[in-house]
Formats: C-alpha cells, structure tokens, sequence
C-alpha cells in the first residue's frame, strides 16, 4: 500500500491524497475518485467508484473517505481538494457539529447537518490519521485534480441511466 514506507521512528510516513466528486444532475447518478501518493517512493494508487442516485457533496466527501480508507498504516497527510465543502467541513464546520449533536442551528431552530453518516464516517478517520485540507480551484489546470475529475466524471457515468433509444 502507498502508505507504507520506512520512516524514522516516531516519524508518520507522508501521503498526499488527491479527491474529487462529480454528479450528472444533483441528485443524479455520482462519482468519486482519488490518487494516494508517497511522495517518497512516488508510488501511487488510483480509485473510483459512484452510485446511482446520489449528489456532489456526497461524492466529494465519498472521495476523501475512500482514500483515507485506502490507508493501512496511521499516516499524515495532506488532503488536496477543490471542494469548499469538505475543505471547510473539516477545518472548521465539524468541531461545532459533534459539539450540538451533529446539527446546525438554521435561524431560531436546530436541524440536522445534511450528509450526517458521512460525516461521521469521514470524522473517526480524521481521528485515525494526521491530516490538513489544502483547497485548490477545481478546473484551473492542476493535473491531479484534472485526473480525478475524469475518472469521477467516467464513474458517474457509468451510473448513468441511458435515454430511450441508446
């Protein structure tokens, strides 16, 4: 797996993981993909998948989870993203959603966050590894983040329902 390597002792071994989500309509059939680098050795490891009726968040936030997932050894790394969502989800949304019962307060009311067992899921791995959000622009010509969205756009579309007559 990517993420072992020899590392000094005491030291996590360094991995970027490269995500992206993408939906045809929203809701609509969905994608996700990664890439999980060592920088060290260079190796790498690629995966998508999707679902049927799903939305971009939930892909978004699906890509993060597959690839730290993806980890077999306690690791630090460096999550690079083009979604607000998950960036901010993390860095500052979360702590506040665990504290008030995963809900947010939505004028004089208190509702659920969307997208809760996902969140979840993605907060005991956060927990699991060490990990900092970098936010990119999406679509501005960063090669992993171009790659990711292909292979979540392919993914997608491989969920995708045909037209009468296709």
């Amino acid at each position: 797996m990517v993420a072992e390597s020899s590392s000094p002792p005491g030291e996590l071994p360094f991995v970027q993981l490269f995500t992206d989500g993408a939906c045809r309509g929203n809701p609509g059939p969905g994608g996700w993909a990664y890439i999980l680098r060592h920088p060290q050795s260079g190796k790498e490891r690629v995966a998508s998948g999707g679902a049927a009726l799903t939305t971009n968040n939930q892909m978004e936030l699906q890509a993060v989870i597959e690839g730290l997932s993806a980890l077999k050894s306690r690791s630090e790394v460096e999550v690079i993203t083009d979604s607000t969502y998950v960036a901010k989800g993390c860095a500052e949304w979360l702590p506040g959603w665990k504290r008030n019962g995963w809900r947010r307060r939505d004028g004089n009311h208190w509702r659920p966050i969307k997208n809760q067992e996902l969140w979840q899921q993605l907060d005991a791995l956060l927990h699991r590894h060490r990990v900092r959000f970098r936010h990119i622009r999406g679509h501005a010509g960063h090669p992993e983040n171009e790659r990711c969205d292909e292979l979540a756009v392919a993914a997608a579309l491989r969920y995708a329902v045909p037209a009468d007559g296709e």
